[in-house]
């Protein structure tokens, strides 16, 4: 007999509907999965088997085929062992028919519970797209997750009780709706706590305020870590739509849990430098999303950058134009979002004390020159702000006055943010980091002195078209936190300041 129904797989964050087609005939008994399984559907066999027969059923003894459809996209998860039961179940006429409508997720344990999957968000999401009549039927343990979309989604926690759903003698409880507004980001890390540093805190905030990219370079002990951590709690509020784009990609990555169905807070992810190319952009023999995207709507820290590998450096550039990174395998590709903040940190040379104070430097020209050119022109070509962190001096860490914290900066950064959304309303961009060139010349209009100004530090600076353009959208940054719409000379000259480390350690940016 044949019985058909309905899933999905994951093809990136985005889900695919998929056909569980279950046939079974008369025959020597076997067993066989087709449509490009993985090897974790291929295992399914074993799990199938042995959930149906502890459930109180019985596995037929007859030549079980099951194929997903369609047969030319690779699927992989565990969440098809429930259809594939399911099938069986009912090609074997030990189950009522289900109604066509009904989409089912799960993974089966030997004793026949439904156990939590990755990725059931995004699924959520694309039926509630696709199929807004339809129903999910979701393992108990994923109910945080389906909670964040409104959509019919029904929990299950065994095989036993979907029959007698199936059978009509036992109901299943339906999802609630979650309000995202309840669940507002808490940071521990406050810039109160940092003494000193004041043009650094100045730099981060227009990076912020802008959603610019934005290098640290100073001595060990000046404190660069300690800034960046604390970025995400000047960040403004993440909406509803970046809640759930940021969370679906964790659930694709597996890690959401019980007690933390939401990502809430702005992310914040720093890779180790001996980390590879796949696991910061994503990928592997099935791909994963990567550090790029698990720092969606947040910062992607890299300390030490240039002791990071030059591959995974310049594999940096494409995501941090597009905004999108796409993995692509012998049977499929994935895409996946990667908006975020960049922020690098790293010593001015190989000992990390030139210039300063206190220590003296025993590199030679050539050698810092080499160490910091591991980070390449067109990389550093793509980072707006390029800020020195000087050593602390002994007076800032002993004043008794209490350095600004995050809430005052924050409510600066989003009362520009606010400027910025209003003017690029219509234009499907929300910061001046994302403006594209028609866009800068209609939004950064200089006035004559800041035209003058900026064309002498070009030639001076020896500038690339790109570096002109991050200078004015920088500008337009600075002008926003000062309130004015037309950007003034002395907006550019900040914005200008902070790309002046190119000449005096010699970066190779051009």
């Amino acid at each position: 007999m044949f019985a058909l129904v309905q899933s999905l797989t994951l093809n990136g964050i985005e889900a695919v509907p998929v056909q569980v087609e279950a046939d079974v005939q008369n025959g020597l008994p076997t067993f066989d999965i087709v449509g490009l399984p993985s090897a974790s559907i291929r295992e399914a066999k074993e799990r199938v088997r042995s959930a149906i027969k502890n459930s109180g059923f019985e596995f037929p003894l007859q030549r079980i085929t099951v194929n997903l459809a369609p047969a030319d996209v690779r699927k992989d998860g565990s969440h098809l062992d429930l259809p594939i039961a399911l099938g069986i179940l009912l090609a074997s006429r030990q189950v009522f028919a289900p109604p066509d409508e009904f989409f089912w997720i799960g993974e089966l344990s030997l004793e026949g519970t439904i156990k939590s999957v990755p990725g059931v968000l995004p699924m959520i999401m694309a039926l509630s797209r696709r199929y807004p009549q339809a129903k999910a039927i979701i393992p108990s343990a994923n109910q945080g997750e389906a909670s964040l979309v409104d959509y019919p989604s029904l929990m299950a926690h065994s095989l036993k009780e979907v029959v007698s759903f199936l059978d009509g003698e036992q109901a299943l409880i339906k999802t609630e709706l979650s309000d995202l507004s309840l669940s507002p980001g808490v940071y521990q890390d406050d810039f109160s706590d940092i003494k000193g540093q004041a043009s650094a805190k100045r730099a981060i905030e227009v990076a912020v305020a802008g959603a610019h990219n934005i290098l640290l370079l100073g001595p060990p002990g000046s404190g660069k870590t300690m800034l960046a951590r604390r970025i995400p709690s000047i960040m403004p509020e993440m909406s509803r739509q970046e809640i759930l784009d940021t969370t679906q990609i964790y659930s694709v990555a597996g890690l959401l849990t019980p007690e933390r169905p939401l990502i809430c807070t702005r992310p914040f992810r720093s890779p180790h430098r001996n980390a590879t190319a796949n696991s910061i952009i994503g990928g592997g023999r099935i791909p994963r999303p990567g550090e790029i995207s698990l720092a969606q709507h947040g910062v992607l820290f890299l300390d030490e950058v240039t002791e990071f590998s030059r591959d995974v450096l310049e594999s940096l550039r494409q995501p941090l134009e597009d905004g999108v990174v796409t993995v692509s395998r012998t049977h499929s590709s994935s895409t996946y979002p990667c908006s975020f903040m960049l922020v690098a940190a790293c010593n001015p040379c190989p000992c990390g004390f030139y210039g300063d104070e206190t220590r003296n430097c025993n590199c030679s020209p050539l050698q810092i020159t080499r160490y910091l050119n591991r980070i390449s022109g067109p990389l550093m070509d793509r980072i707006d702000l390029q800020v020195e962190v000087p050593r602390v001096k002994y007076e800032a860490l002993t004043e008794n006055t209490l350095p600004e914290d995050s809430q005052a900066m924050r409510s600066r950064i989003e009362k520009a943010r606010s400027i910025q959304n209003e003017r690029y309303n219509s234009h499907g961009i929300q910061v001046n980091a994302q403006l594209r060139p028609r866009d800068i010349k209609k939004y950064c209009r200089l006035s004559d002195d800041a035209q003058h100004l900026l064309r002498t530090a070009f030639r001076s600076l020896g500038l690339s078209a790109r570096g002109y353009d991050r200078i004015l959208k920088v500008a337009r940054t600075i002008a926003d936190l000062d309130g004015s719409e037309r950007i003034g000379a002395a907006h550019v000259a900040e914005a200008i300041q902070y790309r002046s480390l190119e000449r005096k350690y010699q970066l190779s940016i051009r």
